[in-house]
């Protein structure tokens, strides 16, 4: 297959197959706009109050960059195992391994220096973030090849890739985690999980099975239960965490529970983009251009701001 798409792609016009054009796809295939996942990284420092501190930060943006590094060559992996079920998909068949823009050999090549570089830093930053860098790394190499293909199992193992950022970022950081950070983290991406399935099977009905394996085993109405209970309990984790007598202390304020508003706001225009933009190839890759959720996100963070530094207990 692989010399069919070499074949295919010769035939483009020679300014098409250029340097600058391969180099233009392996920018693409590494999804520097997906790399906005992993500010979970960054987790620990906002919510210990160091986001100002000089050595955190150095260390949290290293951290950032290694997930960053690792994401694409997973990426990349991902998109070499699924070229030919991306070439049955109306948008993702234009994906530049799929389309034959990047040689397969330079995809491979590429995941292999991003895998080496990443490691490299990640244990420079110490021994245990190097861990659970690599672990991520194969978590998500598990996903790739295996977990990806079964329902429900595919989407828990994305969470798991999230809370291992979390835990990344504290190792990186050296804070120490709050359980509530990390299952409400949890939480989310279950919910953001369910719903980016939500949305590719009703915008693949017709084709499921050929656009992604796992879709097969869904079903809208379980789909959406999962929906239904994961969107409540992480409002409720998240409202328990502003809740906590621990969390007043820190923060000093009793009123942080203020903006679980902001976070059902947000939950709920998440929804309304699965439910409503079948045309769009992914609802969480469109909340970073909706304008509504955009707000909501900046809402959120200037009411915690506001009440951190300025509201104290009554």
């Amino acid at each position: 297959m692989t010399e069919s798409r070499d074949l295919s792609t010769s035939e483009q016009p020679a300014e098409r197959r250029s340097l600058g054009w391969r180099l233009g796809g392996v920018l693409r295939t590494v999804r520097p706009h997906q790399w906005v996942k992993n500010v979970f990284v960054l987790a620990p420092v906002v919510f210990a109050k160091e986001i100002f501190a000089p050595f955190v930060l150095t260390r949290a943006a290293s951290a950032f960059f290694v997930f960053c590094l690792l994401a694409g060559a997973v990426y990349t992996m991902n998109d070499l195992a699924d070229r030919e079920a991306d070439r049955a998909h109306p948008i993702k068949r234009k994906r530049p391994i799929a389309s034959g823009r990047v040689p397969v050999a330079w995809a491979r090549a590429l995941a292999a220096l991003l895998v080496l570089v990443a490691s490299a830093w990640a244990f420079s930053l110490g021994t245990w973030f190097g861990v659970v860098a690599l672990a991520y790394f194969g978590q998500n190499i598990l996903y790739t090849f295996r977990i990806k293909h079964v329902a429900y199992l595919d989407v828990a193992s994305i969470a798991a890739g999230f809370v291992l950022r979390v835990v990344g970022g504290g190792f990186a950081t050296r804070i120490q985690l709050s359980n509530y950070l990390l299952l409400c983290t949890a939480l989310l991406a279950l919910f953001l999980g369910f719903g980016k399935r939500r949305h590719e099977l009703t915008a693949a009905e017709l084709n499921a099975k050929a656009q992604r394996a796992a879709l097969e085993a869904y079903t809208k109405r379980g789909l959406d239960i999962a929906l239904g209970i994961t969107a409540p309990a992480t409002i409720i984790a998240y409202l328990a965490y502003t809740l906590d007598s621990h969390t007043r202390e820190f923060f000093r304020s009793d009123y942080l529970w203020l903006s679980t508003a902001f976070v059902a706001l947000g939950i709920w225009r998440f929804m309304h983009i699965v439910r409503n933009r079948p045309d769009v190839e992914s609802p969480t890759q469109e909340i970073l251009h909706d304008g509504p959720f955009v707000a909501v996100m900046l809402g959120w963070v200037g009411l915690v701001m506001w009440v951190v530094y300025n509201l104290r207990p009554s």
